[in-house]
């Protein structure tokens, strides 16, 4: 059996731990061993902390994804889209949306991501306050909406969903680390706030849906493909799982799309010698010319910086999976249907896998250096059956921000701005007030 870990408490175990200060308990846990055990409320879940062991767990067929994080999710995404699904479902699911994210199909959606990239220039005013939280979700759901569903959606819309999505991955957390399942049915009003913002999610989900069919447009996109995808009997699929993948592509994509962006926001204004360097390459490589979708490839050092934001602050810092059989990880026991956590955070900074964990290197990204990094020591996207059909898009967009950004503006945090680390389903700084100057 693994180690326990110590300092549960009666009833609520390692929860109240985990939810008073998540990202060290997760980071600690790697002192007990490469497999712990800890309680959440009465509950026993095994938590992974060595990085091959993380791979081992996502590549095998005797994990599925289940377990606490998805269980607080299913309110948002239900059972039925591909974030959540497993088996033949997931694999049929994956066969209908993967086309949209082909390399070869994402050079179409270049312009979309430029033109709302560089609206952020033409927005921010020199000298004014920014509300990176606000701007980062504007853009990041304009892009999947207008790329994925061809939606020219308004920012009231993105508004909506940016408050929406703030108090409902907020609740779902709470719901995962303490699962007190009957307390959150009683009318309190942190009870009723998550309600109201799931129920406007969802109005949201069905306006777009029924706006592209009484529309009786067939555009070439993922909405299209999901309205005529049929089942394994050759039956169109349900209404049900249309409005989950919608939701799947809309809600959990642009939120750790945000929150990436919020945190290369950050980077800049904290690492303003690594803003210079982006700036160079970008004038190196553009040769003054507006940054363009077609330059990504070639903006390294940029691609870089996004690498090393995403490993000390990924969107994504918590992961839970469920043993379908019983089996063994790392030498230790695994009971069927017992529930596996990993945290992202913590693998990615554990002194075992990095030089300098602690210090924000982009160049460790260089082949001749990243050659020395554990293989699934960095995996923002995932890997095997579960990893983000989106990856190279949203790398795209995150690379092609980074340089639009640095190339244009220094940035200074300004008073009133909070910058300390948000802990929530994804992570991102609390309320990151920058003011653009430009360059």
């Amino acid at each position: 059996m693994p180690p326990l870990a110590g300092g549960g408490v009666p009833l609520l175990g390692h929860g109240w731990r985990l939810a008073r200060d998540p990202l060290a308990f997760m980071s600690r846990l790697s002192a007990h061993g490469d497999v712990v055990r800890i309680k959440l409320g009465p509950k026993t879940v095994y938590a992974v902390t060595h990085p091959d062991l993380t791979g081992a767990l996502a590549l095998s067929p005797d994990y599925i994804i289940a377990g606490p994080l998805w269980e607080s999710l299913e309110g948002l995404l239900g059972k039925e889209g591909v974030a959540t699904a497993n088996g033949p479902l997931h694999r049929r699911q994956r066969r209908t949306i993967q086309p949209a994210f082909r390399l070869d199909a994402i050079p179409a959606y270049g312009p979309i991501m430029e033109e709302e990239t560089h609206a952020l220039t033409e927005r921010w005013k020199s000298g004014e306050t920014i509300d990176c939280t606000s701007e980062s979700f504007r853009i990041a759901v304009r892009v999947a909406a207008r790329c994925l569903l061809r939606g020219q959606y308004m920012d009231e819309r993105a508004e909506r969903l940016c408050i929406a999505l703030a108090s409902v991955f907020q609740g779902m957390y709470h719901r995962m680390v303490v699962p007190l399942g009957p307390l959150y049915k009683l009318p309190l009003p942190a009870n009723r706030e998550f309600n109201r913002a799931l129920a406007d999610l969802h109005l949201l989900v069905d306006e777009i849906i029924a706006e592209r069919r009484s529309s009786g447009q067939r555009p070439d996109d993922l909405l299209t493909a999901l309205l005529e995808a049929k089942d394994d009997n050759g039956d169109p699929i349900g209404e049900q799982e249309i409005h989950d993948q919608v939701v799947a592509i809309l809600t959990p994509g642009s939120e750790t799309i945000a929150s990436t962006i919020m945190s290369l926001l950050l980077i800049l204004a904290d690492h303003p010698e690594q803003a210079d360097k982006v700036c160079a390459e970008v004038d190196a490589v553009t040769c003054g010319k507006p940054v363009a979708f077609e330059h990504v490839r070639r903006l390294t050092h940029t691609n870089n910086v996004v690498m090393e934001a995403m490993r000390l602050l990924p969107a994504v810092w918590i992961l839970t999976r469920r043993a379908v059989a019983d089996t063994e990880l790392g030498g230790y026991r695994i009971p069927a249907g017992a529930d596996i956590v990993y945290s992202p955070y913590a693998i990615q900074r554990d002194p075992r896998s990095y030089e300098r964990h602690l210090e924000f290197d982009p160049d460790r990204w260089h082949p001749q250096r990243s050659k020395d990094i554990p293989k699934y020591a960095m995996r923002p996207f995932g890997v095997g059956n579960r990893k983000c059909p989106s990856d190279h898009f949203s790398m795209a967009l995150l690379t092609l921000v980074t340089a639009v950004l640095a190339g244009s503006f220094r940035f200074e945090q300004v008073p009133g701005s909070d910058d300390a680390t948000r802990v929530g389903i994804t992570l991102h700084p609390k309320q990151l007030l920058l003011k653009p100057l430009p360059r």
